[in-house]
């Protein structure tokens, strides 16, 4: 057994006794290596984000809460490297990408050995170039859409033109690789697309903003747009 198949392992060990906990004298002897390759094992699996922790005492040792993790998950190779080439192409530069690192550990941590290695040997070929929107922007946009709340731009046009304006946001859209942020422009008296790149600067208002539904803003828009296939799942949930 090699180490990406140990960690994984004793993540499942643990989760099939949870809440109980194994002490350390007892995992090394099941996986056969010593109580200081264990407990830096465990450590390594704690700072990849897995819910591991150790409690000191007669009865402690290392245990995991069971409501926290993932069973495990039988995603093939391919499926794998799908979820981390879009988390790496989204990082920075798409609406809640930020919370993309740590998924992909929690991921990670829950995948079969072989698709994990795979996952692994991919990260050293994939490699990104800072950009898209300005720094504070995607937090406020996010959290605009998120809790329906008014948010104000600074917005720049194909031409570099700059306009402020507040917005009351329908949702977010993506097309040709760039992401907009729809909603009821206040400035226009009308439904808008913002593209996120060419939004300068956001600030989120503490104001509640009315829902609008796409097809109330741009029909055609409506009419043309369509749910992502893999968000489609967890929409019907």
């Amino acid at each position: 057994m090699n180490r990406t198949e140990r960690l994984y392992a004793l993540v499942e060990e643990l989760r099939a006794i949870a809440p109980r906990p194994r002490t350390v004298g007892w995992l090394a002897a099941r996986f056969g290596v010593s109580r200081r390759t264990v407990q830096r094992d465990m450590r390594a699996l704690m700072e990849a984000g897995a819910p591991v922790r150790s409690e000191a005492g007669q009865h402690g040792g290392w245990f995991i809460d069971r409501d926290t993790t993932l069973p495990p998950i039988n995603l093939t190779a391919a499926e794998a490297l799908a979820v981390a080439a879009a988390l790496a192409g989204a990082e920075h530069a798409t609406p809640f990408s930020a919370a993309g690192p740590g998924a992909m550990r929690k991921l990670a941590a829950a995948l079969g050995a072989s698709a994990a290695e795979e996952v692994r040997a991919l990260t050293e070929r994939v490699h990104v170039l800072p950009g898209g929107a300005a720094e504070g922007v995607l937090a406020a946009v996010e959290q605009a859409v998120a809790r329906r709340r008014v948010v104000w731009i600074r917005y720049a046009d194909a031409e570099g033109r700059q306009s402020e304006r507040e917005v009351e946001p329908s949702g977010l859209l993506a097309a040709s690789g760039a992401w907009y942020l729809i909603g009821w422009c206040r400035a226009r008296r009308a439904g808008r697309g913002f593209r996120l790149d060419r939004i300068m600067a956001a600030e989120l208002r503490e104001e509640s903003a009315p829902g609008h539904a796409m097809h109330d803003l741009d029909h055609e828009l409506a009419d043309r747009a369509r749910h992502a296939e893999s968000l489609r799942t967890l929409s019907a949930r």
